[in-house]
């Protein structure tokens, strides 16, 4: 059995890991912490793990974790993992990160829309960028995952294959994009009071969201050239769920029939991307509590836009899920092992 820890149990995503975690047939969870001011039952913080564990979390000695995990998750608010990956790194442990702090290869970006300078510049050439339709390999080898964002992980898949194919004609990508509740964490916030949020659907931080330069460095990355996107997210009162439309241009001579037998020969192995076919358009309520996406795409031949929609589970694929997807496949395991 692989031992596994989970440092920061008590958030949305740390709820939906240690739920997967607990139902895992090769995993055994020996670890549970969290900022807590006393030892709680994960039993009755969340009563549907009952009868799954009799684990209390508390606020462990890092140390301790280490001792008794061979991988280590971390469900922590951006810019605390910095400070913690290295730990369990130099102890020779596996770690899969959920925040940002990995994920940005540039510095100063990371500094402009996190708030804080980057302390460990050295473990970003070992952290690898846990999307696993697009970089399978390097998880299999990696040491330090960092596990996407959640609109990223539905802009990426959705975009992907028009841009690595090539296809990405002139102008910038757009991409509108809606989540659920729960994509803000369980933190108390006036925003998100079912009062303020209820019956409403909302912009938020337009053209400034801090998920906007990790969605163009990994789309780069996979065209091998810049990416000009234009991101704007709202909210809307779901308590889960991504669903994305992206405008994407591309050259007049594009067909129909060729943007779709792209996206299934991109995605016909993969066990978590669902490309729907005739006229079915992905939903978000066909894609929750699962780790699948969803995608269509459809051409909008007057204007030469392939027009894509993504769906995902935002605690799922866009983050849990995802994070046990990396965890299975670092660890040798088969990778659809405890996901649906």
């Amino acid at each position: 059995m692989i031992q596994a820890g989970l440092i920061g149990a008590t958030g949305y995503t740390g709820e939906e890991l240690l739920y997967l975690l607990l139902r895992h047939p090769e995993i055994e969870v020996t670890a549970l912490s969290a900022m807590v001011d006393k030892p709680v039952s994960m039993a009755e913080l969340f009563p549907r793990v009952s009868g799954l564990t009799s684990l209390t979390c508390s606020l462990m000695e890092l140390g301790d974790v280490a001792s008794c995990c061979d991988i280590v998750f971390l469900a922590l608010p951006h810019t605390v993992s910095l400070t913690i990956a290295p730990f369990f790194l130099a102890r020779g442990k596996k770690v899969v990160d959920l925040s940002a702090d990995f994920r940005l290869r540039d510095t100063a970006l990371y500094r402009e829309y996190y708030g804080v300078n980057h302390t460990q510049e050295s473990l970003l050439e070992k952290a690898v960028y846990g999307l696993p339709e697009f970089h399978r390999d390097e998880i299999r080898t990696a040491t330090l995952v960092a596990n996407p964002g959640c609109y990223p992980t539905s802009v990426i898949l959705g975009a992907g294959p028009l841009v690595k194919g090539g296809l990405l004609g002139d102008g910038p990508l757009i991409a509108s994009a809606i989540t659920g509740i729960t994509g803000a964490g369980r933190k108390a916030a006036l925003p998100f009071h079912f009062s303020e949020a209820s019956g409403d659907l909302r912009a938020y931080r337009l053209l400034n969201h801090q998920h906007t330069p990790e969605i163009v460095q990994e789309l780069g990355r996979l065209g091998d050239a810049p990416v000009r996107l234009i991101f704007v997210p709202h909210i809307a009162p779901l308590d889960r769920g991504i669903l994305t439309t992206l405008y994407v241009p591309v050259a007049p001579s594009v067909k129909e029939r060729e943007l779709i037998a792209l996206y299934e020969s991109c995605y016909k192995n993969e066990p978590f991307v669902r490309v729907l076919g005739g006229d079915r358009l992905p939903r978000v309520k066909e894609v929750c509590s699962t780790n699948i996406c969803e995608i269509a795409v459809r051409l909008d031949a007057a204007n030469h836009v392939a027009v894509v929609v993504a769906a995902i589970d935002n605690l799922i694929k866009g983050a849990s899920g995802q994070a046990l997807q990396n965890c299975n496949i670092m660890c040798g395991l088969n990778e659809t092992t405890g996901l649906m």
